[in-house]
């Protein structure tokens, strides 16, 4: 996510590698030019980040353009009182399309960004973004298909939070959970569910209950197998 300037100053234990190519990149974006992955070579380094580590907050400005090799990262919204909204997760193979429009215009973040699963990071220089843009046609086609994916997503929880109830809102939370691990175990309290839907933990809990005696779930200590 193109997306993590000014790390260095709140991201601890970092482990930096700098022009050093991961046949990673290869991999998890593969419709890369030769021409540009040699760039990426030799101009990125590379960053390690644990689980837990907020990379990104609100009013920071972008540094970087950064690309997700591996891990899991949430993409937030944090209100004065501290409660989340989640926008959606970061996978391999993904950026973030509301950093890339914030850091091509010099804005500050709007956004709160967390590893949720140790991450490995490709950050490349914000000055060479634009300049791909012209001189590379698959970074072109990879930053257009980052805008639609994301702003179809965001349109979707959009219509989820203005025209579902409660329930269908948390099934809806379990399956994006359920689609960006790619597993069935959703490692997450009642509270922390609450506070990223809004609500309290008494009604997730309650509307968790629900679920589990239809057969959608069963429930466990801080985690939630989803049956359906």
């Amino acid at each position: 996510m193109g997306c993590f300037g000014s790390l260095c100053s709140f991201v601890l234990n970092l482990s930096l590698i700098k022009n050093t190519m991961n046949p990673t990149v290869k991999r998890q974006f593969p419709n890369f030019s030769n021409e540009l992955l040699s760039e990426i070579e030799s101009t990125a380094t590379y960053q390690t980040i644990k689980a837990g580590e907020v990379i990104m907050r609100t009013g920071q400005y972008f540094k970087s353009t950064v690309l997700v090799l591996s891990g899991q990262i949430k993409i937030y919204r944090e209100d004065d009182d501290g409660g989340e909204f989640l926008m959606y997760y970061l996978q391999p193979g993904q950026a973030c399309a509301l950093s890339m429009i914030c850091a091509t215009k010099n804005e500050k973040s709007q956004i709160m960004a967390k590893v949720i699963e140790d991450a490995e990071l490709v950050m490349i220089p914000l000055p060479l973004m634009d300049r791909w843009m012209m001189q590379h046609r698959s970074w072109y086609e990879f930053v257009i298909e980052t805008y639609r994916s994301r702003f179809e997503e965001v349109l979707e929880v959009v219509d989820n939070i203005a025209f579902r109830a409660m329930d269908e809102r948390l099934e809806f939370y379990l399956k994006r959970h359920q689609e960006a691990c790619g597993c069935n175990e959703i490692k997450l309290s009642h509270q922390e569910i609450a506070s990223e839907l809004n609500t309290s933990r008494e009604v997730i809990s309650r509307l968790l209950k629900k679920m589990e005696q239809r057969g959608l779930v069963k429930l466990n200590r801080n985690q939630i197998e989803v049956l359906k």
